[in-house]
C-alpha cells in the first residue's frame, strides 16, 4: 500500500436510525501518524454541534474508532459511539442548548471527517484529508407519519410498515410542552404503533386544565386504530408524562394498559387534580430550589421528603400491569430515584412486587434519551405564567449518562417485546 495515496474515510451504514451504530475507518495513512475524527451537525435551530476524538494510527497506516483508542478530545478511549454522544455546541454558541430533532420526516445530517495532526479547535478554517456526509434518522423507511386531530387530542400517529396489526404506545413527554415526535416515530421504526401526545404548549403548564379523561380518549384513539391490537397498548412516559401514565394505570376505568416505561417520573401528584397541578405541587415548594455554582437551578429537593400523606400522591397499589421504572442516580430535577423506592415498596404491600421493574443508573441525570444521543446537563427551561426563562440542572456525567441510554433502550425494547409481542405476557394477580 503506498502512502502516497489519499487517506480514504469510510462510514457504514451511511444512511442508519439513530440507535444504530456507525463503523468509521480511516485507512491510507502513514502508519504512526496523529489523526483527529471530528463529527458536526447543524441542529434544525442554526446552532453547531461537535465532538472529536484524537488518534494515531497503526502498523498499517489505519484508524478503526470501534476497535482504537481515543487518546484525547471530547471523548477518551474504545468508543465506537464518541463522535455522537460526546457531541457539544461548539465555542462561542449559545448557552443552555438542546439538541431535538423537530422534523422527523428529514434525517440528522452528520459530517464525519478525518484531519492530520491532534487538533481541538478552529476546524472551520482547516482542510479535513477527507470527510462524508451521514444520514441519522428517527423514522424508518416505510413508517407513516397522520396528524391526529379528533375527538378533542392534539398528537401525531406513527405507524409502522406493513398491514399489521401492532402493538400501540401512547407516548409523552414532559413538563417542557408542545409535540414532540421523534421517540414515537424511533419506536414505530422498531414495530410499535406510537402516538406522540401534545398535552400544552411550551411554558404553559400553569395553566393546563386537562383532566384524565384527555389521557383516556388518547389511548382510546390508539387502541381503536384497525391496525392495532386493542389488548396490547402499552404507555410510554419522561418525567410528567410518567406521572401522567401512572395516573392512568393506576385510576383510570378506561385506559387499562398492558404495561407502562416510566423514564425519570414519580407518583407526586395531588388527587383528582388538573394536570397544572403538578405546577402547583413545584410552586409550593420552590423555597427548596437550589442553585450551583453555574447559577443553574436544582429541583429535586422539591419533592422530598417523600410525603406519607396518601392524599398528595398516585395510590400505585392499583396498577395491575407490568411497570419499568429508568432512572438516573444523578437526577438533579426530581426526586425520582427515591419515589421509585416507595412506588416499589407501596406495590410490594399490595402483592403485586412481580410486576415492578427497576433501572437505575450511576451517574446519570433526569433526561434519559434515545442512544446516542448528547448529554444534556443543564439547558434553558421557561417556567410560570411569564415564561421566564431559567437553566435547569438536569444532572449526569456524560460518558456515564451516555452509556445509561445505550443500555437502558435495549432494555425497554426487550421490555416492550415481552409485554406486547410474546404470548407470555405477564399479568397480575386479581
Amino acid at each position: 500500500m503506498s502512502q502516497t495515496a489519499p487517506p480514504v474515510l469510510s462510514v457504514r451504514p451511511t444512511r442508519a436510525l439513530v440507535d444504530e451504530r456507525l463503523l468509521v475507518m480511516v485507512e491510507n495513512l502513514p502508519p504512526g501518524s496523529p489523526v483527529t475524527l471530528h463529527s458536526v451537525h447543524q441542529s434544525e435551530d442554526k446552532d453547531y454541534w461537535q465532538a472529536f476524538g484524537h488518534y494515531i494510527s497503526d502498523h498499517e497506516g489505519s484508524v478503526s474508532v470501534a476497535e482504537d483508542l481515543s487518546f484525547g478530545g471530547t471523548y477518551q478511549g474504545k468508543e465506537p459511539m464518541g463522535l455522537l454522544w460526546s457531541m457539544r455546541p461548539v465555542p462561542g454558541s449559545r448557552t443552555g442548548l438542546r439538541l431535538r430533532k423537530m422534523n422527523v420526516c428529514s434525517p440528522m445530517l452528520v459530517n464525519i471527517s478525518v484531519y492530520g495532526g491532534h487538533v481541538t479547535e478552529g476546524f472551520r478554517e482547516l482542510r479535513p484529508l477527507a470527510s462524508v456526509l451521514t444520514e441519522r434518522w428517527y423514522m424508518a423507511p416505510g413508517v407513516k407519519r397522520t396528524s391526529v386531530e379528533e375527538r378533542g387530542i392534539r398528537g401525531t400517529l406513527f405507524i409502522p410498515p406493513g398491514p399489521g396489526p401492532f402493538p400501540g404506545l401512547l407516548d409523552m413527554w414532559g413538563g417542557g410542552g408542545g409535540l414532540l415526535e421523534y421517540r414515537s416515530a424511533l419506536l414505530a421504526s422498531h414495530g410499535y404503533m406510537s402516538l406522540a401526545l401534545e398535552y400544552f404548549k411550551p411554558g404553559e403548564l400553569q395553566t393546563a386544565e386537562l383532566q384524565l379523561n384527555y389521557f383516556e380518549t388518547a389511548f382510546s384513539v390508539v387502541r381503536e386504530h384497525p391496525q392495532v391490537m386493542p389488548d396490547r397498548v402499552g404507555i410510554f412516559g419522561l418525567s410528567l408524562g410518567s406521572i401522567v401514565a401512572l395516573r392512568l394505570a393506576a385510576e383510570s376505568a378506561v385506559a387499562k394498559p398492558s404495561c407502562c416505561i416510566c423514564i425519570s417520573g414519580s407518583h407526586f401528584y395531588p388527587r383528582d387534580a388538573i394536570i397544572g397541578g403538578v405546577h402547583g405541587i413545584a410552586k409550593g415548594g420552590f423555597r427548596k430550589v437550589r442553585v450551583d455554582e453555574n447559577n443553574h437551578q436544582i429541583w429535586r429537593d422539591i419533592g422530598l421528603p417523600i410525603s406519607s400523606d396518601p392524599s398528595k400522591k398516585l395510590d400505585v397499589r392499583r396498577i395491575n400491569c407490568p411497570v419499568l421504572l429508568v432512572n438516573g442516580l444523578d437526577d438533579q430535577n426530581h426526586a425520582t430515584v427515591e419515589a421509585a423506592e416507595d412506588m416499589a415498596q407501596m406495590m410490594h404491600t399490595a402483592g403485586k412486587a412481580h410486576l415492578v421493574s427497576r433501572l437505575a443508573y450511576p451517574d446519570t441525570g433526569h433526561l434519559i434519551e434515545p442512544p446516542y444521543s448528547p448529554h444534556f446537563r443543564a439547558t434553558n427551561f421557561m417556567v410560570g405564567s411569564k415564561k421566564e426563562k431559567v437553566t435547569l440542572l438536569w444532572g449526569g456525567q456524560t460518558k456515564p449518562h451516555s452509556d445509561a441510554q445505550e443500555d437502558s433502550w435495549k432494555k425497554i425494547l426487550s421490555f416492550l417485546w415481552q409485554q406486547l409481542y410474546s404470548p407470555r405476557s405477564p399479568r397480575a394477580r386479581m
